[in-house]
C-alpha cells in the first residue's frame, strides 16, 4: 500500500507493566504498515515507562514516547496523548494500555474508512474477556447513518461504542476539538463523543472481532460498576442526547422509562444502604443534569422497591449481590 494514508496508534499508560508489552506488540504485528505509535507515560512508577523505552528504542522514527509534565487526570491524559499525533495522520487509533488488537485490526477499518467518506467512526466485534461484545447489526453494515446508530441504542439498548480501543476515527475529527474528550462526561467521555459526533458522520462497522478489552483488571469502568454508574450513564445519555436523535414522543418515553428504571434502582440501593461515594458520585452525575437527589426525590420509588423486595423475600430470591448484578447488567445493555 504505497499511498495508504498514516494511522496514529496512541497509548496513554499509567502504572501498567503488567499489560503494557502485549499492547505495544499487538500494534507492531499489524498488517497495515503506514503508522506512527505515540506512547504517553503518565508519571508511571511500575516499570512501565522502562517497558516504553525499550519499544521506543527498537523502532525509532515509529515509536515516540512522550512524558506528561505531571500526572494528569485520565480524561487529561487522553485528551494530551491525541493533541501529540502527526499533523498529517488521516487516521487515530486508540490502544488502552491493558487492551490489544487483532493483526488485521486497522487494515480492515481503515479499508472501510476509505471507501466511505462520510463515516467519521469505524466500529467493530470486540473479544471482551471471554464473550463477543458489540454486536447486533445486521450483515453487511459497512456504512450506516450515525443517526440511526445511535437511535438504536435509545430504542432497542444496542451500544456499538464499546471502549476506546473499540474505533478508529479521522484525525480530523480530533484536530475540529480542543479538548475532544469532556471530562464533565467521564468516566464516559468516549461514548459522550460518539453521540455528539455522530450527529453530522456515520459510522462504519467491520464484522470480525477485531480488538480484545480486558475485563478482569481494577480500571476506571470496573470502578464504575460497582459505584452503579453504568445506570446513571444510561438515564443521562438519555437526557443529553435523545432530543438529537428521537421524534418528541419517542423521546418522552424513552426519557420516562430510563428514569424509571435509574430510580427504581436508587430506591433498591437505599433500601440495601450503600456508602458515601455511591451516593456522592450519584448526586454529583444528577446535578449536571439538573437533578437533585434527596429524600423526596426517591421518595415516591421507594414503596415499589419494598414491594418487590417483600415478593423476592417471599419466593426466597432476595439475594443482594445477584440482584445487584441483574440491575446493573439490565440497566447497562
Amino acid at each position: 500500500m504505497e499511498s495508504a494514508p498514516l494511522v496514529s496508534f496512541v497509548t496513554p499508560f499509567y502504572n501498567t507493566a503488567e499489560f503494557l508489552a502485549e499492547c505495544i506488540d499487538s500494534v507492531l504485528r499489524q498488517t497495515y504498515q503506514n503508522w506512527e505509535y505515540v506512547l504517553v507515560n503518565n508519571s508511571s512508577t511500575d516499570g512501565s515507562k522502562e517497558i516504553a523505552q525499550d519499544y521506543a528504542a527498537r523502532c525509532p522514527g515509529k515509536i515516540r514516547l512522550i512524558h506528561t509534565q505531571s500526572f494528569l487526570s485520565q480524561v487529561d491524559n487522553y485528551n494530551f496523548a491525541l493533541s501529540c499525533i502527526s499533523p498529517t495522520s488521516k487516521y487515530c487509533k486508540m490502544v488502552q494500555a491493558d487492551d490489544w488488537l487483532f493483526p488485521d485490526c486497522v487494515r480492515s477499518m481503515v479499508e472501510v474508512a476509505e471507501a466511505h467518506p462520510r463515516v467519521g467512526i469505524v466500529g467493530a466485534y470486540q473479544l471482551e474477556g471471554e464473550r463477543v461484545g458489540l454486536d447486533g447489526l445486521p450483515y453487511p453494515s459497512r456504512e450506516v447513518p450515525g443517526c440511526e446508530v445511535c437511535r438504536l441504542y435509545f430504542l432497542k439498548h444496542m451500544y456499538l461504542f464499546g471502549t476506546p480501543t473499540s474505533l478508529l476515527l479521522r484525525s480530523e475529527l480530533m484536530r475540529a476539538r480542543n479538548p475532544f474528550y469532556e471530562a464533565q462526561y467521564a468516566p464516559f467521555e468516549d461514548a459522550d463523543i460518539c453521540f455528539r459526533l455522530l450527529r453530522t458522520w456515520n459510522f462504519g462497522f467491520v464484522h470480525q472481532v477485531l480488538t480484545y478489552s480486558r475485563v478482569d483488571n481494577q480500571s476506571i469502568l470496573a470502578r464504575s460498576r460497582a459505584r452503579g454508574l453504568l445506570n446513571l450513564y444510561r438515564f443521562s445519555v438519555v437526557v443529553e442526547h435523545g432530543k438529537d436523535f428521537l421524534s418528541e414522543e419517542e423521546y418522552k418515553r424513552c426519557r420516562n422509562d430510563a428514569e424509571r428504571r435509574y430510580f427504581l434502582y436508587l430506591a433498591r440501593c437505599a433500601l440495601r444502604g450503600r456508602n458515601s461515594e455511591f451516593w456522592d458520585s450519584h448526586r454529583k452525575g444528577l446535578a449536571s443534569l439538573n437533578y437533585p437527589l434527596n429524600r423526596w426525590s426517591l421518595g415516591k420509588w421507594i414503596p415499589r422497591a419494598m414491594l418487590e423486595k417483600s415478593w423476592e423475600s417471599f419466593w426466597g430470591r432476595w439475594d443482594r449481590d445477584s440482584l445487584v448484578a441483574r440491575d446493573e447488567e439490565a440497566l447497562s445493555d
